[in-house]
Protein backbone atom coordinates (compact mmCIF):
# COMPACT_ATOMS: atom_id res chain seq x y z
CA UNK A 1 0.00 0.00 0.00
CA UNK A 2 1.22 3.62 -0.87
CA UNK A 3 1.30 6.78 1.69
CA UNK A 4 -0.81 8.71 1.50
CA UNK A 5 0.96 12.65 0.93
CA UNK A 6 0.16 15.69 3.25
CA UNK A 7 -3.07 17.86 3.04
CA UNK A 8 -1.61 21.46 1.88
CA UNK A 9 -3.21 24.75 0.36
CA UNK A 10 -0.55 25.15 -1.93
CA UNK A 11 0.45 23.85 -5.68
CA UNK A 12 3.20 23.58 -7.58
CA UNK A 13 3.20 26.23 -10.27
CA UNK A 14 5.48 23.65 -12.52
CA UNK A 15 3.42 20.42 -12.45
CA UNK A 16 0.45 20.57 -10.20
CA UNK A 17 1.54 18.56 -7.10
CA UNK A 18 0.55 19.60 -3.55
CA UNK A 19 2.72 21.43 -1.72
CA UNK A 20 3.99 21.99 1.88
CA UNK A 21 3.30 25.11 3.78
CA UNK A 22 6.13 27.29 2.77
CA UNK A 23 7.95 25.21 0.68
CA UNK A 24 10.57 26.49 -1.46
CA UNK A 25 11.18 23.17 -4.13
CA UNK A 26 8.15 20.85 -4.98
CA UNK A 27 8.69 17.28 -3.44
CA UNK A 28 7.35 15.63 -7.16
CA UNK A 29 9.27 17.67 -9.74
CA UNK A 30 11.92 19.10 -7.30
CA UNK A 31 11.80 22.86 -8.94
CA UNK A 32 11.68 25.98 -7.03
CA UNK A 33 8.23 27.29 -5.99
CA UNK A 34 9.40 29.66 -3.15
CA UNK A 35 9.31 33.63 -4.16
CA UNK A 36 12.93 33.74 -2.65
CA UNK A 37 14.15 31.05 -5.75
CA UNK A 38 11.57 31.73 -8.53
CA UNK A 39 14.49 32.83 -10.56
CA UNK A 40 16.45 29.83 -9.99
CA UNK A 41 17.73 28.44 -13.08
CA UNK A 42 15.13 24.95 -14.51
CA UNK A 43 16.82 21.64 -14.42
CA UNK A 44 17.84 20.80 -17.67
CA UNK A 45 17.18 17.20 -19.27
CA UNK A 46 15.04 14.36 -19.02
CA UNK A 47 13.07 13.99 -15.44
CA UNK A 48 14.86 10.80 -13.34
CA UNK A 49 12.71 8.30 -12.02
CA UNK A 50 14.81 8.59 -9.18
CA UNK A 51 13.55 12.65 -8.79
CA UNK A 52 11.03 12.33 -6.04
CA UNK A 53 12.77 10.39 -3.24
CA UNK A 54 14.28 12.03 -0.87
CA UNK A 55 18.20 10.75 0.05
CA UNK A 56 17.93 8.94 3.63
CA UNK A 57 21.46 7.99 5.26
CA UNK A 58 19.86 5.34 7.85
CA UNK A 59 18.87 3.05 5.68
CA UNK A 60 22.51 1.56 5.42
CA UNK A 61 22.64 1.49 9.62
CA UNK A 62 23.04 -1.80 10.61
CA UNK A 63 20.72 -3.20 13.84
CA UNK A 64 21.86 -1.26 17.23
CA UNK A 65 24.56 1.14 15.63
CA UNK A 66 24.02 4.70 14.44
CA UNK A 67 23.31 5.92 11.03
CA UNK A 68 25.75 7.57 9.30
CA UNK A 69 26.28 11.11 9.06
CA UNK A 70 27.36 13.13 5.88
CA UNK A 71 29.90 14.62 5.95
CA UNK A 72 29.68 18.46 5.23
CA UNK A 73 30.72 19.16 1.11
CA UNK A 74 30.89 15.35 0.50
CA UNK A 75 27.91 14.83 -1.25
CA UNK A 76 28.22 14.49 -5.57
CA UNK A 77 27.49 17.24 -7.06
CA UNK A 78 24.25 18.03 -8.89
CA UNK A 79 23.61 15.01 -11.95
CA UNK A 80 21.65 18.33 -13.55
CA UNK A 81 24.01 21.56 -13.44
CA UNK A 82 26.81 20.17 -11.17
CA UNK A 83 25.79 23.14 -8.48
CA UNK A 84 26.28 21.99 -4.86
CA UNK A 85 23.79 19.47 -2.97
CA UNK A 86 22.31 20.34 0.37
CA UNK A 87 21.80 18.27 3.58
CA UNK A 88 18.13 17.99 2.61
CA UNK A 89 19.42 16.32 -0.91
CA UNK A 90 18.35 19.10 -3.11
CA UNK A 91 20.58 21.27 -5.28
CA UNK A 92 20.85 24.50 -3.97
CA UNK A 93 21.16 25.86 -7.80
CA UNK A 94 18.53 24.44 -9.89
CA UNK A 95 16.26 22.51 -6.48
CA UNK A 96 16.79 19.12 -8.35
CA UNK A 97 16.74 16.33 -6.39
CA UNK A 98 20.27 14.00 -6.44
CA UNK A 99 19.56 10.73 -6.37
CA UNK A 100 19.16 8.34 -3.05
CA UNK A 101 21.71 5.21 -3.25
CA UNK A 102 18.63 3.62 -1.51
CA UNK A 103 16.58 3.79 -4.55
CA UNK A 104 18.62 1.38 -6.53
CA UNK A 105 21.36 -0.73 -5.62
CA UNK A 106 23.24 -3.91 -6.06
CA UNK A 107 25.88 -6.62 -5.08
CA UNK A 108 27.10 -9.59 -6.52
CA UNK A 109 29.39 -11.21 -3.95
CA UNK A 110 30.80 -14.15 -6.14
CA UNK A 111 30.07 -14.09 -10.15
CA UNK A 112 27.45 -17.55 -9.56
CA UNK A 113 25.39 -14.75 -7.06
CA UNK A 114 23.68 -11.35 -7.63
CA UNK A 115 20.79 -9.26 -6.83
CA UNK A 116 19.31 -5.90 -7.38
CA UNK A 117 16.89 -3.64 -5.38
CA UNK A 118 14.84 -1.04 -7.02
CA UNK A 119 12.40 1.75 -6.30
CA UNK A 120 10.32 0.76 -8.91
CA UNK A 121 8.06 3.85 -10.60
CA UNK A 122 5.31 4.42 -8.77
CA UNK A 123 6.37 4.74 -5.06
CA UNK A 124 8.39 7.22 -3.84
CA UNK A 125 11.20 5.73 -1.79
CA UNK A 126 12.86 2.13 -2.16
CA UNK A 127 11.02 0.18 1.20
CA UNK A 128 12.88 -3.41 -0.39
CA UNK A 129 15.54 -4.92 1.12
CA UNK A 130 17.75 -7.39 0.46
CA UNK A 131 21.18 -9.14 1.64
CA UNK A 132 23.81 -11.91 0.81
CA UNK A 133 26.90 -13.59 1.93
CA UNK A 134 28.51 -16.54 -0.09
CA UNK A 135 30.89 -18.85 2.11
CA UNK A 136 32.78 -21.41 -0.79
CA UNK A 137 29.60 -23.37 -2.50
CA UNK A 138 27.11 -22.48 0.38
CA UNK A 139 24.84 -18.73 -0.30
CA UNK A 140 22.63 -16.83 2.06
CA UNK A 141 20.15 -15.01 0.00
CA UNK A 142 17.65 -12.72 2.50
CA UNK A 143 15.08 -10.21 1.11
CA UNK A 144 12.97 -7.93 3.62
CA UNK A 145 9.53 -5.95 1.96
CA UNK A 146 8.83 -3.01 3.88
CA UNK A 147 4.84 -2.01 4.46
CA UNK A 148 4.70 1.01 2.41
CA UNK A 149 1.52 2.28 5.30
CA UNK A 150 4.70 1.82 8.08
CA UNK A 151 6.43 4.50 9.93
CA UNK A 152 10.59 4.21 8.62
CA UNK A 153 9.42 0.65 6.64
CA UNK A 154 12.87 1.21 4.44
CA UNK A 155 15.09 1.65 7.50
CA UNK A 156 13.24 -1.00 9.17
CA UNK A 157 13.50 -3.81 6.25
CA UNK A 158 17.37 -3.11 5.76
CA UNK A 159 17.85 -3.38 9.59
CA UNK A 160 15.72 -6.94 9.56
CA UNK A 161 17.51 -8.39 6.38
CA UNK A 162 21.13 -7.85 7.92
CA UNK A 163 20.14 -8.96 11.51
CA UNK A 164 18.46 -12.31 9.67
CA UNK A 165 21.46 -12.36 7.26
CA UNK A 166 24.18 -12.53 10.90
CA UNK A 167 22.14 -14.77 12.33
CA UNK A 168 22.02 -17.55 8.90
CA UNK A 169 25.85 -16.73 7.73
CA UNK A 170 27.51 -19.44 9.97
CA UNK A 171 27.35 -23.17 8.97
CA UNK A 172 24.06 -24.73 9.46
CA UNK A 173 23.81 -26.96 12.41
CA UNK A 174 24.32 -30.75 12.08
CA UNK A 175 22.06 -32.21 14.80
CA UNK A 176 22.48 -35.01 16.58
CA UNK A 177 23.38 -37.00 13.34
CA UNK A 178 20.08 -38.02 12.27
CA UNK A 179 17.99 -36.44 9.62
CA UNK A 180 15.17 -35.53 11.69
CA UNK A 181 17.16 -33.97 14.25
CA UNK A 182 19.25 -31.84 11.84
CA UNK A 183 15.67 -30.80 10.62
CA UNK A 184 14.92 -29.99 13.95
CA UNK A 185 17.61 -27.32 14.55
CA UNK A 186 17.86 -25.90 10.79
CA UNK A 187 14.33 -25.55 12.17
CA UNK A 188 15.17 -23.74 14.96
CA UNK A 189 17.51 -21.58 13.00
CA UNK A 190 15.21 -20.23 10.83
CA UNK A 191 12.77 -19.58 13.60
CA UNK A 192 15.96 -17.74 15.34
CA UNK A 193 17.15 -15.72 12.22
CA UNK A 194 13.19 -14.46 12.07
CA UNK A 195 13.72 -13.39 15.81
CA UNK A 196 16.37 -11.69 15.31
CA UNK A 197 14.36 -9.73 11.98
CA UNK A 198 11.96 -8.81 14.85
CA UNK A 199 14.18 -7.14 17.32
CA UNK A 200 16.11 -5.20 14.58
CA UNK A 201 12.98 -3.86 12.58
CA UNK A 202 11.59 -3.03 16.49
CA UNK A 203 14.42 -0.93 17.53
CA UNK A 204 14.30 1.16 14.27
CA UNK A 205 12.17 3.69 15.74
CA UNK A 206 11.26 4.63 19.60
CA UNK A 207 8.60 2.52 21.86
CA UNK A 208 5.97 5.29 21.02
CA UNK A 209 5.80 5.82 17.33
CA UNK A 210 2.11 4.96 16.12
CA UNK A 211 2.15 2.62 13.26
CA UNK A 212 5.34 1.20 13.68
CA UNK A 213 7.37 0.03 10.83
CA UNK A 214 6.80 -3.81 9.61
CA UNK A 215 7.95 -5.97 6.39
CA UNK A 216 7.77 -9.46 4.68
CA UNK A 217 10.77 -11.98 4.97
CA UNK A 218 12.28 -14.87 2.88
CA UNK A 219 15.30 -16.64 3.60
CA UNK A 220 17.15 -19.71 1.57
CA UNK A 221 20.60 -20.95 2.31
CA UNK A 222 22.07 -23.41 0.07
CA UNK A 223 24.58 -26.00 1.52
CA UNK A 224 25.02 -28.94 0.19
CA UNK A 225 22.56 -29.06 -2.88
CA UNK A 226 19.97 -29.05 -0.50
CA UNK A 227 18.13 -25.39 -0.26
CA UNK A 228 16.37 -24.81 3.25
CA UNK A 229 14.45 -21.41 3.19
CA UNK A 230 11.27 -20.07 4.90
CA UNK A 231 9.13 -17.41 4.54
CA UNK A 232 6.63 -14.83 6.54
CA UNK A 233 4.33 -12.84 4.15
CA UNK A 234 4.42 -12.30 0.66
CA UNK A 235 7.98 -12.56 -0.58
CA UNK A 236 8.91 -15.52 -2.25
CA UNK A 237 11.73 -18.35 -3.05
CA UNK A 238 11.92 -20.07 -6.43
CA UNK A 239 13.44 -22.56 -7.76
CA UNK A 240 13.95 -22.70 -11.20
CA UNK A 241 15.77 -25.16 -13.47
CA UNK A 242 17.20 -24.66 -16.71
CA UNK A 243 15.09 -27.37 -18.00
CA UNK A 244 12.19 -28.59 -16.49
CA UNK A 245 9.26 -27.31 -14.34
CA UNK A 246 10.42 -24.45 -11.64
CA UNK A 247 8.68 -24.20 -8.14
CA UNK A 248 7.74 -21.92 -5.85
CA UNK A 249 9.27 -22.92 -2.32
CA UNK A 250 7.40 -20.79 -0.29
CA UNK A 251 3.43 -20.23 0.56
CA UNK A 252 2.66 -16.63 0.43
CA UNK A 253 0.35 -15.27 4.17
CA UNK A 254 -1.91 -12.93 2.11
CA UNK A 255 -5.76 -12.71 1.94
CA UNK A 256 -4.80 -14.13 -2.27
CA UNK A 257 -3.38 -17.29 -0.70
CA UNK A 258 -6.64 -17.57 1.44
CA UNK A 259 -8.56 -17.04 -1.30
CA UNK A 260 -6.88 -20.10 -3.34
CA UNK A 261 -7.03 -22.28 -0.50
CA UNK A 262 -10.51 -21.50 -0.96
CA UNK A 263 -10.11 -22.29 -4.38
CA UNK A 264 -10.27 -18.95 -6.53
CA UNK A 265 -7.62 -19.74 -9.32
CA UNK A 266 -4.36 -18.11 -8.60
CA UNK A 267 -4.30 -15.36 -11.32
CA UNK A 268 -7.72 -14.26 -10.32
CA UNK A 269 -6.77 -14.51 -6.59
CA UNK A 270 -3.94 -12.56 -7.07
CA UNK A 271 -6.06 -9.66 -8.93
CA UNK A 272 -8.26 -9.17 -5.86
CA UNK A 273 -8.10 -5.86 -4.86
CA UNK A 274 -7.00 -7.33 -1.31
CA UNK A 275 -4.60 -9.64 -2.58
CA UNK A 276 -1.34 -8.22 -1.03
CA UNK A 277 -2.98 -7.77 2.57
CA UNK A 278 -0.53 -10.25 4.58
CA UNK A 279 -1.55 -12.11 7.29
CA UNK A 280 1.90 -12.74 9.02
CA UNK A 281 4.51 -9.75 8.60
CA UNK A 282 8.03 -8.84 11.12
CA UNK A 283 7.33 -5.81 13.78
CA UNK A 284 6.03 -4.63 17.14
CA UNK A 285 2.36 -5.58 16.27
CA UNK A 286 2.74 -8.80 14.79
CA UNK A 287 0.96 -10.92 16.34
CA UNK A 288 2.86 -14.25 14.27
CA UNK A 289 6.59 -14.41 13.79
CA UNK A 290 6.98 -18.13 13.60
CA UNK A 291 8.24 -18.91 9.97
CA UNK A 292 7.16 -21.04 7.43
CA UNK A 293 10.22 -23.57 6.90
CA UNK A 294 11.45 -26.10 4.39
CA UNK A 295 13.89 -27.48 2.02
CA UNK A 296 14.55 -29.32 -1.16
CA UNK A 297 16.98 -30.82 -3.02
CA UNK A 298 19.06 -29.30 -6.01
CA UNK A 299 19.46 -31.94 -8.63
CA UNK A 300 19.79 -29.87 -11.54
CA UNK A 301 21.57 -26.49 -12.81
CA UNK A 302 19.23 -23.62 -12.40
CA UNK A 303 18.68 -20.85 -10.46
CA UNK A 304 17.73 -19.82 -7.14
CA UNK A 305 15.68 -16.98 -6.82
CA UNK A 306 14.48 -14.43 -3.24
CA UNK A 307 12.38 -11.40 -4.54
CA UNK A 308 9.52 -9.59 -3.22
CA UNK A 309 6.08 -9.03 -4.71
CA UNK A 310 7.31 -6.21 -7.05
CA UNK A 311 8.92 -8.83 -9.45
CA UNK A 312 6.05 -11.58 -9.14
CA UNK A 313 3.63 -9.43 -9.65
CA UNK A 314 4.04 -9.53 -12.98
CA UNK A 315 5.48 -12.80 -13.13
CA UNK A 316 4.31 -15.08 -10.71
CA UNK A 317 3.94 -18.39 -11.94
CA UNK A 318 8.09 -20.15 -12.40
CA UNK A 319 7.31 -20.31 -15.84
CA UNK A 320 6.82 -16.76 -16.57
CA UNK A 321 10.27 -15.88 -14.96
CA UNK A 322 11.99 -19.04 -16.23
CA UNK A 323 10.81 -17.05 -19.58
CA UNK A 324 12.43 -13.54 -18.17
CA UNK A 325 15.41 -15.48 -17.33
CA UNK A 326 16.07 -17.08 -20.49
CA UNK A 327 15.16 -13.71 -22.54
CA UNK A 328 18.37 -11.83 -20.24
CA UNK A 329 20.39 -14.19 -22.55
CA UNK A 330 23.21 -13.88 -19.65
CA UNK A 331 24.75 -16.21 -17.23
CA UNK A 332 25.46 -13.79 -15.17
CA UNK A 333 23.09 -13.38 -11.69
CA UNK A 334 23.66 -9.61 -11.41
CA UNK A 335 22.70 -9.47 -15.68
CA UNK A 336 19.84 -11.66 -14.83
CA UNK A 337 18.60 -9.14 -11.74
CA UNK A 338 18.87 -6.32 -13.44
CA UNK A 339 16.64 -7.47 -16.37
CA UNK A 340 14.07 -9.17 -14.47
CA UNK A 341 14.25 -5.57 -12.34
CA UNK A 342 13.80 -3.63 -16.06
CA UNK A 343 11.19 -5.89 -16.79
CA UNK A 344 8.78 -5.12 -13.78
CA UNK A 345 9.25 -1.59 -14.05
CA UNK A 346 8.24 -2.17 -17.91
CA UNK A 347 5.80 -3.73 -16.86
CA UNK A 348 4.22 -1.14 -14.54
CA UNK A 349 6.60 -0.91 -11.85
CA UNK A 350 3.78 -0.18 -9.07
CA UNK A 351 5.93 -1.46 -6.24
CA UNK A 352 9.33 -1.86 -5.16
CA UNK A 353 11.15 -4.73 -6.76
CA UNK A 354 13.87 -7.11 -5.56
CA UNK A 355 15.78 -9.91 -6.85
CA UNK A 356 18.47 -11.84 -5.44
CA UNK A 357 19.74 -15.04 -7.56
CA UNK A 358 22.31 -17.84 -7.04
CA UNK A 359 23.44 -20.22 -9.61
CA UNK A 360 22.39 -24.02 -8.19
CA UNK A 361 23.52 -27.43 -9.34
CA UNK A 362 25.53 -26.69 -12.22
CA UNK A 363 27.21 -30.16 -12.14
CA UNK A 364 23.65 -32.27 -12.33
CA UNK A 365 20.92 -33.02 -14.58
CA UNK A 366 18.21 -34.43 -13.04
CA UNK A 367 14.96 -33.12 -12.01
CA UNK A 368 14.08 -30.63 -9.39
CA UNK A 369 12.56 -33.12 -6.24
CA UNK A 370 9.66 -32.35 -4.18
CA UNK A 371 9.72 -29.42 -1.70
CA UNK A 372 9.60 -31.19 1.58
CA UNK A 373 7.87 -29.25 4.39
CA UNK A 374 9.42 -29.68 8.05
CA UNK A 375 8.79 -27.56 11.14
CA UNK A 376 6.83 -24.22 12.17
CA UNK A 377 4.00 -24.82 9.73
CA UNK A 378 3.06 -27.12 7.09
CA UNK A 379 2.98 -25.43 3.73
CA UNK A 380 -0.25 -25.18 2.05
Amino acid sequence: MTETPAASAQTCPHCGALLETDAKFCEACGKAVGAETAAAPAATGEPSPLDDVSPISAVTARPGTAAPEAAAGSRAPCLQCGGAVDDDGYCTQCGTKAPDPRDHFEEQPAPWVGGVCDRGIRHHRNEDAMAMAVDGPRVVLVVCDGVSNTVDSHIGSMNAAHAVLDVLRPPLPRGLGVPESRDAAITRLFTDAAAAGQRAIAATVPEDVPNPPSCTLVAAVLDDDVVHFCGIGDSRIYLLPDAGDGQMLTVDDSMAQLLILGGTPRAEAEASKQAHSITKWLGKDSVEIVPRVGQVRVTGPGWLLACSDGLWNYASEPAAIQEQIAAAGSDDPLVIARHLVAFANASGGQDNIAAALARVGKNADAAPAPVAAHGGETDG
